[in-house]
């Protein structure tokens, strides 16, 4: 579990690397003027890059079934809450075409630029950036959100159970609630 707001925020940068050097593959595929071929290689890219980001910020799905039941009760809750539809979840191909059709006016603005002779190809490549850009971002977004949620969540308890334990210790003797009943 994630300990700090500095781990969580070291975990948030070398996650939206992972997005930059991702979006710059899916460019560089994109620019190829191979109709489908691009859907192909983001379905493939996301498959891979999605799990990565649950994982790091502590929500992959094996991860949320080790927590206790409080613990797993509170991050599902979140989840929801996000509104995330890939946080915490197994990755299938069917929920990342799912999430590529939201985004279909792109999809198909960037397999008609590639029929633009030379430009239409950058065109394409800059579409795909983007979108790979905005939707690997969107979700660690979303992690963040939620990993800071269960964060501020454990602290919280910590504090109750170190408050309780101090009343206990520095109650007087003659306040044992026991008697009182």
């Amino acid at each position: 579990m994630i300990q700090s707001i500095e781990e969580l925020e070291a975990i948030r940068k070398s996650c939206q690397s992972m997005v930059t050097r991702s979006s710059s593959l899916s460019a560089g595929t994109a620019i190829i003027p191979i109709p489908g071929l691009d859907i192909g290689s983001d379905v493939a890219i996301l498959m891979r890059l999605i799990p990565k980001i649950n994982e790091k910020f502590g929500l992959s799905p094996e991860q949320i079934d080790s927590l206790d039941v409080e613990s797993k009760l509170f991050v599902m809750t979140a989840i929801s809450n996000t509104g995330s539809k890939m946080a915490g979840k197994y990755i299938t191909r069917k929920l990342i075409v799912l999430l590529l059709n939201k985004m279909a006016g792109k999809v198909a603005a960037k397999n008609v630029s590639k029929f633009v002779p030379f430009v239409g190809s950058a065109v394409a490549g800059s579409i795909s950036f983007t979108a790979m850009k905005y939707m690997g971002n969107s979700h660690i977004d979303d992690c963040f959100e939620i990993a800071l949620a269960a964060l501020e969540n454990e602290r919280f308890e910590t504090a109750v159970v170190i408050e309780s334990a101090l009343e206990s210790e520095y109650r007087e003797p003659n306040q044992d609630s026991s008697h009182l009943y």
